[in-house]
């Protein structure tokens, strides 16, 4: 089987656009994929769609790509449906290559687009809270709060609006970090401070503004350790990119000098380990069967974006990684090692904290940074010499993990 290639690809700006509709979003970021890979619609043989608020907040529960794609001219194809939580996107990208490689396509189409922005904020949150079982939600929130016992939360350290329980969570695996390793909450306000200065040379980013970690720290809080700045926010966006076999690139006539290999894709589930098993973590596994799979490692990464719906993110999962051993990732941000310049750039964008989350549109998002960066045509923020990259995108949460988490390795 032939060498699976990034033709093309696109995303909108991430942020909120009230004005537009979520097919306006979709079709600006289908029109750049098809305008970067020199290919029309007429030579996509199949779609993948991954739009996981279009049923809670637009009412469109079922075929919402074929509704979506109705409206920006895709028709007759094989159309399919991805939820896989916040890892959808790159899951639809997943899938695609699996149907290249099945050789029942040459050249395949994922697209992810949200709106999320809704005048009921507290709507939109609640969409957040689908990822887990429903059936057990207090026993999944109880069990998850339990692991940040232990490490004293100061008074004023809350907020008074409302918040996705998803970021108390997040709190608590911090706090988990905190107790075992000695994180500190200075190690992941330098993850957000230095992920807002990378969104200042992103024009792709809901946010652009830089901060201090004096300022990220003193920001409003929303549940300890986080702080307002270190949480993804609420997103409206799209991204779309063109997978194509070594037939599918002659057919569309690319250019090869811009088309970047994906040296592995690996999506994987969570498995029943314990919170005091962080060497089991989903996607330590899934990282090390990538590597395994592009015969790389992670010394052989330049620049690398991560699932950072909140800052502590980033630290668990450059560990996952391999960049640095367990407990070692919040002094190494603190050191700068993950900063553009540094040891290896991790989230250069902005990561989801600054440039957004719109959930089904995110992976693909992150996709188009590396991509971007491999061709050298990221500008002020280029990671030189960049010749292989790694994503990282997890979804939702079954036991003390992310429900799904999708990898991908690209090469130069």
């Amino acid at each position: 089987m032939s060498n699976i290639y990034i033709a093309g690809i696109a995303m909108t700006v991430f942020g909120r656009h009230p004005e537009r509709s979520l097919e306006d979003l979709a079709a600006e970021a289908l029109r750049g994929a098809l305008k970067d890979a020199g290919c029309s619609i007429e030579q996509l043989d199949t779609a993948y769609y991954a739009g996981i608020t279009n049923g809670p907040l637009q009412g469109q529960f079922a075929i919402p790509g074929q509704v979506v794609m109705s409206k920006i001219g895709i028709s007759q194809i094989p159309i399919f449906n991805i939820d896989n939580g916040c890892a959808a996107g790159s899951s639809a990208v997943h899938l695609a290559i699996q149907s290249l490689k099945a050789g029942s396509a040459d050249v395949a189409l994922a697209l992810g687009c949200e709106k999320m922005n809704i005048p009921d904020k507290l709507r939109a949150l609640t969409v957040m809270e689908a990822g887990w079982d429903v059936a057990r939600a207090e026993q999944n929130y109880e069990t998850l709060i339990k692991m940040g016992e232990g490490i004293e939360v100061p008074e004023g350290s809350e907020s008074d609006k409302p918040y996705s329980k998803f970021m108390a969570i997040y709190a608590a695996m911090c706090r988990l970090h905190m107790k075992t390793f000695g994180t500190t909450q200075r190690q992941i306000a330098a993850v957000a401070a230095k992920n807002h200065a990378h969104s200042v040379l992103n024009p792709f980013s809901q946010f652009r503004k830089s901060f201090s970690i004096e300022q990220i720290l003193a920001a409003p809080p929303i549940t300890y350790p986080l702080t307002l700045p270190m949480c993804a926010p609420l997103s409206d966006g799209s991204a779309a990119v063109i997978l194509c076999t070594e037939a599918g690139l002659k057919r569309i006539g690319a250019d090869r000098s811009r088309c970047i290999k994906v040296a592995a894709s690996v999506v994987r589930s969570f498995s029943n380990r314990s919170h005091t098993q962080p060497e089991l973590h989903i996607g330590r596994l899934a990282a090390r069967q990538a590597y395994e799979i592009a015969g790389l490692g992670p010394q052989d990464m330049q620049v690398a974006e991560v699932h950072d719906a909140a800052a502590m993110g980033e630290i668990i999962q450059a560990e996952n990684l391999g960049f640095v051993p367990l407990g070692e990732g919040g002094p190494a941000a603190e050191r700068g090692d993950f900063t553009l310049g540094g040891r290896i750039p991790i989230n250069v964008s902005g990561g989801l904290e600054s440039k957004g989350h719109p959930l089904g549109a995110t992976g693909i998002g992150q996709l188009f940074e590396l991509v971007t960066q491999l061709r050298g045509e990221a500008g002020e923020r280029q990671v030189h010499g960049a010749r292989h990259a790694i994503q990282e995108n997890g979804g939702g949460m079954v036991g003390v993990e992310e429900a799904a988490v999708a990898i991908h390795i690209l090469s130069k």
